[in-house]
């Protein structure tokens, strides 16, 4: 094997692949590592992506020069394909690739398990950012954690300066509006699931008559010398649907930035926005200045303006072209797939044999517990078990909290201190929603439980969250159906809960919407509510499923959470009425599948 470049203090250049030939063009560009997905586990679905030939052609010329190939498994994974997705583990690991970026616990913690000495990599789903997530992954295996997309400079820089693992920061690309991982909106409405590589973008269509939900590209060019003295360790392009002259164009830029230490001049702004531009480009996130100037749409000039400069790229390239060849004595045709066939089917095999999953156990007698926005909103008289309240707005009427979805490390301290106050006026309980929130609960004598923004898509990383929160019990993913729920063993302790009623948050945005509600051009209309700070756009219709409650009782839901976000008193009173009952409604519902 060839040494990696050496880079110096310098962090590591890492360029997009869609395919094979946008890998030949990263390289040639100059590239210090690379990342590219598989048809499997990956959260392009609808990139070209590299076949298992391609991939291991693909480590192969990496190797060759000394650059590092990064492969992504960043999708959740439902526990019918753990297997799968270990033997494709397998395959990666004996093809050379340097690093895998995850998304998902329950299976790093089997690759931990089985490949204890791969490299692993905390994608950006993973929703990171702030130290104790970093410190928390680091600690369960990561050595690299892909930072939030949100972050401020002075966020990125304490992270870089305190936190155990190595940093990753995406500096150019296309943004999601919503934190990453924290998006249910291409889920809820087609079925296309954003954290299962299936995003429909549904933040790019038009409501009320415009494009409030699209962000220009992210361009960080200009702030280079920033980010070298933040002690970034890889700063990452985004573009595995983008082409080989978007690719080449790209990376060859920040190449050179790099490599002179300065931020982008005019000119190669310039160059950068032809290559690829929603009208223009935006640094909003990392400088703070969020808001409206952040839009944008990509116009039929621009369209254009790509094409002829990705051309004009591709056609001025000068070095060698990277071929597919793998080893030499790599079978080709048919006897190349009987042999892999065979393989897969011995590691099948194998992975059957090892794989354990918990028994099953009893289900425990269900209960019921809510989060509101306001104690105005709680009735004086309900079963509820436990009951949430905001962080902010706490009041002794509830005995749990509802952290924010999102700590920034500038923000730490002072909800350390808001949630000591919580404490100290009779809060019992703490409900949370990521992994850098754990130690809060300790710290204050709180008892913990996981909220549905962790992701919980399977029986292993339900373990995960139940060892590491030491959790009463566990919201599973809005996204499961409820066979899938059925099918997830909690250890003996935890309450296995799903939400059951209520307009599930779509979106958690940074940048505010500055409206207080989306139609989309069918007239849905989607509630757009500010809470901690940001706003979250809900549902257009609520999860219901009063008259279903045996359904509920063979999943073994034993926790059933109802989420109320823009009902008044009497609205709660009406569907505690109507769970009592099992009535059926009459306006719009959507249900558990």
């Amino acid at each position: 094997m060839s040494e990696i470049r050496n880079r110096g203090n310098k962090p590591e250049l890492l360029a997009p692949c869609g395919s094979y030939e946008a890998l030949s063009a990263a390289l040639e560009a100059g590239a210090d590592a690379v990342y590219f997905g598989g048809t499997l586990f990956n959260a392009r679905m609808n990139a070209k992506n590299f076949s298992r030939e391609e991939i291991v052609a693909a480590a192969s010329s990496c190797r060759a020069h000394g650059v590092r190939s990064y492969v992504t498994v960043n999708t959740q994974i439902y526990d019918r394909e753990i297997e799968q997705a270990l033997e494709y583990i397998a395959f990666l690991t004996e093809a050379g690739v340097d690093a895998l970026i995850l998304a998902d616990v329950g299976l790093a913690e089997k690759i931990r398990e089985f490949f204890p000495n791969l490299e692993l990599h905390a994608s950006t789903q993973m929703t990171v950012h702030n130290i104790a997530g970093a410190d928390r992954l680091y600690k369960s295996g990561f050595r690299r954690v892909v930072a939030a997309r949100e972050l401020t400079e002075e966020n990125i820089s304490l992270l870089c300066k305190k936190a155990s693992p190595e940093i990753e920061v995406f500096v150019h690309g296309a943004l999601c509006v919503s934190c990453s991982g924290q998006c249910l909106m291409s889920s809820m409405l087609g079925g296309r699931s954003g954290n299962r590589g299936e995003c429909a973008q549904p933040c790019r269509m038009s409501y009320n008559g415009g494009y409030p939900l699209s962000l220009k590209d992210m361009c960080l060019a200009e702030h280079i010398p920033a980010l070298l003295a933040a002690g970034v360790a890889s700063l990452k392009i985004e573009g595995r649907r983008k082409s080989p002259g978007y690719v080449y164009g790209v990376t060859k830029i920040y190449r050179r930035l790099l490599d002179e230490e300065r931020g982008a001049t005019r000119d190669e702004m310039e160059e950068l926005k032809r290559l690829f531009s929603r009208g223009g480009f935006t640094d909003g996130y990392f400088t703070g200045d969020v808001g409206e100037k952040m839009l944008g749409v990509r116009s039929g000039q621009d369209v254009e303006m790509s094409r002829k400069s990705q051309n004009a790229v591709l056609s001025g390239r000068n070095g060698p072209t990277v071929g597919r060849e793998a080893s030499n004595d790599r079978p080709t045709g048919s006897k190349a797939e009987a042999k892999e066939g065979e393989e897969k089917g011995q590691k099948k095999r194998y992975f059957a044999q090892k794989l354990a999953f918990p028994p099953k156990r009893p289900p425990q007698k269900p209960i019921t517990t809510a989060r509101f926005r306001s104690a105005s909103q709680i009735p004086d008289s309900h079963d509820f078990t436990h009951v949430y309240l905001p962080l902010s707005a706490y009041q002794s009427v509830a005995d749990g909290v509802l952290l924010p979805p999102v700590i920034f490390d500038s923000a730490w301290d002072e909800v350390r201190k808001k949630l000591e106050a919580a404490a100290s006026a009779g809060a019992k309980h703490l409900l949370v929603g990521n992994i850098g929130q754990l130690s809060l609960a300790e710290e204050f004598g709180l008892i913990p439980h996981g909220d549905f923004r962790l992701n919980t898509f399977n029986t292993f990383s339900g373990l995960f969250w139940a060892r590491e929160g030491k959790f009463e019990s566990l919201l599973l993913s809005c996204e499961l159906i409820l066979p899938q729920i059925r099918d997830i063993v909690l250890p003996e302790g935890v309450r296995k809960g799903a939400v059951v009623y209520g307009r599930l948050p779509l979106m958690l945005l940074q940048k505010p919407v500055g409206k207080a509600f989306l139609r989309d051009t069918r007239g849905a209309v989607f509630p757009v509510l500010r809470e901690e700070g940001r706003d979250t756009v809900y549902n257009s219709v609520p999860l219901y499923m009063a008259d279903q409650t045996d359904r509920l009782d063979r999943a073994g839901i034993e926790e059933r959470h109802m989420i109320f976000s823009d009902e008044k008193r009497g609205d709660v009173m009406k569907v505690l009425y109507s769970y009592a009952h099992g009535t059926i409604p009459k306006e719009n519902i959507r249900r558990l599948k």
